[in-house]
């Protein structure tokens, strides 16, 4: 007899506010996070067909040994269980041959970009910022770097996604299923002061 999933969780209705943090993931959260990818992007995949995620769970856990790119773990504190509610996975370098994207692509735009592969929030933390936190930590990785935009891949028909990140200034790149958003960096050295004038003695 299949094993059945276990039901989303739901946020306790007793308790005034969540507290949500982010970590970096360890060897020890490969299995759990694989498994809660493939219960975020079951109903996607319904919808976008030609469009699966996640990928291989071998390529997932190929991932994890690759220098150079970060995934982190967005857990909520409930007492001594830290309940999962969000992942995602991004590098500051284009990785992997399987994509249209090249490093002259930017060049010639001014882009220093960083690339989000993976964004999955848990269908029971919907609606409660946990999404919103997530970009806000990506721009703050981004900025730390110098990064000038972030770039992501969202398919066509999940109209979801494409509301969440067009509501957050993601715009479309040339194909129409890329998405980026300009962020406000500070420029890496700082820019011409006025000094006063000695006066002259007389």
């Amino acid at each position: 007899m299949p094993k059945k999933s276990a039901p989303p969780p739901a946020p306790p209705t007793d308790a005034p506010e969540l507290q949500l943090r982010v970590r970096r993931i360890h060897r020890r959260d490969l299995n759990r996070v694989w498994e809660f990818l493939k219960l975020v992007f079951r109903d996607v995949n319904r919808e976008t067909v030609e469009y699966q995620r996640p990928r291989l769970k071998q390529h997932f856990l190929e991932v994890y040994e690759q220098e150079g790119i970060e995934q982190l773990l967005f857990e909520v504190d409930k007492g001594t269980v830290h309940e999962l509610a969000g992942y995602c996975e991004f590098a500051y370098e284009i990785a992997g041959a399987d994509n249209w994207m090249n490093h002259r692509y930017f060049e010639k735009r001014g882009m220093r970009p960083l690339f989000v592969d993976e964004l999955a929030v848990h269908p029971g933390y919907h609606g409660l910022g946990v999404g919103t936190y997530i970009i806000e930590q990506i721009e703050h990785a981004a900025r730390l770097r110098g990064c000038t935009h972030i770039v992501l891949e969202v398919a066509e028909n999940n109209e979801n996604a494409l509301k969440f990140y067009r509501g957050r200034s993601f715009t479309k790149l040339d194909a129409a299923i890329f998405l980026a958003k300009k962020l406000d960096v500070a420029a890496e050295l700082l820019p011409p002061r006025t000094l006063p004038v000695r006066k002259k003695r007389p």
